[in-house]
């Protein structure tokens, strides 16, 4: 049987986008996607396409449709429609089109059935990701996109090295979960963390996002990550490594995020601790913890682009994306405000908000399995997210010293954006079952008791408390935090250099050895050979014919002119020519 594939409708639909006028091309890029989103939810379960390739090693299942495949194939695409609208004010076409490329290479991954397909998609990935920072065209996105690529580059290559192990030890590509560690599932599962953006190469995120265009921001907080998040879930549950990978990314990211002045890059931070709860569930493993990990990720899409909206929106309109340099915005962009608001409170899992009815099955599944130093870091982790993201993002961009900028309220087309993606966040917090129904497992869940309710509003403002407590200590300088990035800034050129010296410094060895020394001297043997080997010979033969020193010397002088001008006698040269036979058919 064949369907259409979601992600090969966005992949072959991103020709068009260069060939048309610009209000059929605004209109068709939010089209497409929405089209593809009706058309997951028609998909009935099964492997749908299958082609035989691989002889022994099964088929590949181009197309698997499940639960757990269509509700990030939602969420992707409602998101890819909703930021393509906030982008309808761009001019570019190039952007556009490598985005599509990138959201329908996530669809790839999501739906592929076996780990070649999975990998074709995941470079896919990796190249048009690329682009679309690049697509900012200025000497800062160009630097991230190569160490943006490079970094993805080295997971892929270890992806494909645990592939071709797992496949010669398996007798297969089939792609489900994996029981047995093994060399070759180790390989795909640190392939795979390197896009989940797990330390130590998490760096890669809040070095390439923020130098991205203020639509390409929004692209690219919703995918890369969660594909991550996807395949960990599908192939690695009860991982016990990745319990404690989670929990260090949720509590990295919120550190950092606690450091940086620039906006976009508190936001990219606070992606890691966010998918460090989803991490950590995928490790937790349960049906309950897989069901929190899939509805996190839902939520996070919504609110994380959100929050990437409201800040490119400021951006667009200041020019500015550093908190020393913000403030007091909400004079005259009160939406943008509002809006971006209601992402922070949901990203802080404040009751009555999306983020509130998914990242507490995560807290809970945690706490069912008797984890307790899990169930604590994420607990602490919850509260620290509302010290970045719920108070501090809109703090200093908004309410904080008024710096005198006074920019026009953000485009009609962001706003409805950002107001739509607002709408699912209280939606989807006020009311869950239409998210519950989608979960890969049936779900026996009410986020709404009096405990999960009490505890989240203590540390809620626990953190509020803090906040404003050290609020000085909170204040951003103009300054920028080290991260792991340092050393590969600092340390590829002095690889380089090493490379360089130890490397050229050989050539150079060998260069002087073999052509200064080794090919002079046997050229000079060759020329000169010869008639020194015609001397050594007939040097006996003179002396018992009678010949004086001065006489031998003379008749030497003589060859080796003969030899200089290669007019030896015949005779010689065909004695010559014997021996050197000679020599040949012996050895």
């Amino acid at each position: 049987m064949t369907e259409l594939h979601p992600g090969w409708i966005l992949i072959l639909g991103a020709a068009l986008v260069p060939l048309l006028p610009r209000v059929a091309r605004r209109v068709y890029l939010v089209a497409l996607p929405a089209a593809v989103f009706f058309l997951i939810m028609r998909l009935p379960e099964g492997e749908l396409t299958t082609v035989s390739m691989f002889k022994g090693l099964g088929d590949l299942t181009l197309l698997r449709v499940d639960k757990l495949s269509k509700a990030f194939g939602y969420i992707f695409t409602l998101n890819a429609a909703a930021a393509f609208w906030f982008g309808w004010v761009q001019r570019d076409r190039f952007e556009p089109t490598a985005a599509l490329v990138y959201i329908g290479s996530a669809l790839g991954v999501v739906f592929a059935g076996d780990l070649i397909t999975l990998y074709v998609h995941w470079e896919m990935m990796a190249i048009s990701s690329t682009l679309v920072i690049f697509s900012r065209q200025t000497r800062r996105s160009t630097g991230a996109a190569m160490r943006y690529i490079l970094v993805h580059l080295f997971g892929g290559l270890l992806l494909l090295a645990g592939i071709v192990i797992t496949a010669v030890s398996t007798g297969s590509f089939a792609f489900d979960g994996f029981a047995d560690p093994s060399t070759g599932t180790w390989l795909i599962l640190f392939g795979m963390l390197v896009n989940a953006a797990a330390p130590p190469v998490s760096a890669w995120l809040p070095d390439a996002y923020p130098e991205s265009s203020v639509f390409g921001g929004v692209i690219l907080s919703a995918y890369t990550t969660k594909t991550a998040v996807y395949t960990l879930l599908r192939g690695f549950p009860e991982w016990e490594i990745l319990v404690w990978a989670g929990c260090l990314m949720s509590v990295y990211g919120i550190i950092y995020a606690l450091l940086e002045n620039d906006m976009r890059r508190i936001l990219a931070y606070s992606i890691i601790n966010q998918v460090g709860f989803m991490v950590c569930a995928a490790g937790i493993g349960t049906p309950e913890a897989i069901n929190g990990a899939v509805a996190h990720a839902f939520c996070h899409i919504i609110y994380k682009s959100l929050l990437w909206m409201a800040a490119g929106a400021v951006l667009y309109r200041v020019g500015k994306s550093k908190c020393t340099e913000l403030g007091g915005l909400y004079k005259t962009m009160p939406w943008t405000m509002v809006l971006g608001t209601i992402g922070a409170l949901a990203i802080s899992s404040v009751p009555l908000t999306s983020g509130f009815t998914s990242k507490t099955i995560i807290i809970h599944a945690a706490e069912h399995e008797h984890l307790l130093w899990p169930w604590l870091i994420l607990e602490a982790a919850s509260a620290g997210v509302f010290l970045h993201a719920g108070i501090k993002f809109p703090y200093f961009v908004f309410f904080n010293v008024d710096r005198g900028l006074r920019p026009k309220e953000a485009p009609v087309s962001m706003l409805g954006a950002m107001g739509f993606l607002a709408f699912l966040c209280i939606f989807f917090g006020i009311y869950p079952a239409p998210l519950y129904a989608i979960l890969p497992h049936e779900i026996q869940y009410n986020a709404y008791t009096i405990s999960h309710v009490v505890t989240q509003m203590q540390l809620l403002m626990f953190s509020a408390l803090v906040f404003f407590l050290f609020l000085k200590l909170l204040k951003r300088t103009p300054t920028i935090s080290l991260d792991f990035d340092w050393f590969y800034r600092k340390g590829a050129p002095v690889f380089y250099g090493a490379m360089d010296y130890a490397g050229n410094g050989l050539n150079r060895a060998v260069h002087a050895l073999v052509v200064g020394r080794w090919a002079r001297e046997t050229g000079h043997f060759f020329r000169a050979g010869p008639s020194r080997l015609l001397v050594a010979g007939l040097g006996p033969w003179w002396r018992l014919q009678g010949y004086g020193p001065e006489e031998i010397e003379d008749r030497t002088k003589e060859l080796y002119e003969r030899a200089r001008k290669g007019a030896f006698p015949i005779g010689i040269t065909a004695c010559l020519a014997v021996v050197l036979l000679a020599i040949l058919f012996f050895f």
